[in-house]
């Protein structure tokens, strides 16, 4: 999942269209559909995408997490405690 998934995700765990989110942080809806396809955003229009999904930057970043990009010396501890995380992380983002 990259950082447009991410958001995409939690946006619409929330309930918020495409438009709404667009308007409240003061984007076009072309860009969120960007952003949303793959296209990163600056910190300024991360900032305010996270203030309007009322969500943490390190969460959305935290969704991203790859199992191919954890060391192979590390990945028990990944499978035991990312399931738990990530199940943490769209509880808290879907308040």
């Amino acid at each position: 999942m990259n950082i447009g998934e991410a958001i995409k995700s939690v946006r619409k765990s929330k309930g918020i269209t495409q438009a709404q989110l667009a308007g409240a942080a003061g984007i076009t809806q072309a860009t969120l559909s960007q952003i949303e396809n793959g296209k990163r955003p600056g910190t300024k229009t991360m900032k305010k995408i996270c203030a309007e999904l009322k969500t943490a930057e390190p969460i959305l970043w935290l969704m991203t997490a790859d199992e191919a990009e954890v060391h192979p010396s590390k990945r028990e501890v990944y499978n035991l405690l990312f399931p738990v995380i990530k199940d943490l992380v769209y509880k808290l983002c879907s308040e």
